[in-house]
């Protein structure tokens, strides 16, 4: 009895690449990638290192915008303070015009009545000068006490000194000029005083 003939193997050879590298088990095997995936590789890897180059300079410009625009804020503060302590340092001149009103009235004398015109005048300039100082004590303007204190060039302003005779009063304000004042914790103007100096004793004083 014969055989029957058999039919002709059919081999499949897939083409394709990676399915080569696979059935040989060796990606390595000297087998390339089609010029085109490669090519393709390429440029998507410069695209991502692209991407990530304008990321990095949105991101550095963002800060450096940031940074120039908290200068620029912070710059206009400071401008505007130096606005306004500019300002309150012209109204302190009202201030001082009005002490100096105050300061000039006629002196009577003891037991003469005051002329009611007078004393009336003076009041109510006592009574602006207090108001502007309310006003300004609002906007945080403080006077800085003188009279009496020991001379602190930091805070004071000495024009002239005057003999006194006792050593507790060497180094003292012993008259105002004009009133300092601050804002806050930091000065607007210094005091104009007069300092006391001790004067010196004379040699007939000196002996016993």
């Amino acid at each position: 009895m014969e055989s029957e003939p058999k039919d002709p193997e059919v081999r499949v050879v897939d083409r394709r690449w990676w399915a080569r590298a696979e059935s040989t088990g060796d990606a390595d095997d000297g087998l390339r990638k089609p010029s085109v995936v490669e090519d393709l590789e390429r440029r998507l890897a410069d695209t991502a290192e692209q991407l990530k180059n304008f990321s990095a300079e949105h991101r550095r410009s963002l800060e450096e915008f940031e940074q120039v625009r908290t200068r620029l804020k912070r710059e206009s503060e400071r401008e505007v303070e130096r606005g306004r302590r500019a300002v309150l340092v012209e109204l302190l001149e009202v201030v001082d015009n009005l002490d100096r009103a105050i300061a000039a009235r006629p002196v009577v004398n003891a037991g003469a009545p005051a002329p009611e015109t007078l004393e009336q005048l003076s009041k109510g300039v006592e009574m602006v000068r207090d108001q502007f100082l309310g006003k300004l004590g609002a906007l945080g303007v403080l006077r800085v006490p003188a009279m009496g204190e020991p001379f602190d060039a930091a805070k004071h302003e000495a024009v002239s000194t005057a003999p006194v005779d006792e050593d507790e009063r060497d180094g003292v304000i012993v008259a105002v000029v004009k009133e300092g004042y601050a804002i806050g914790d930091e000065l607007l103007r210094p005091a104009t005083v007069v300092v006391g100096r001790r004067s010196q004793p004379t040699e007939h004083e000196e002996q016993p």
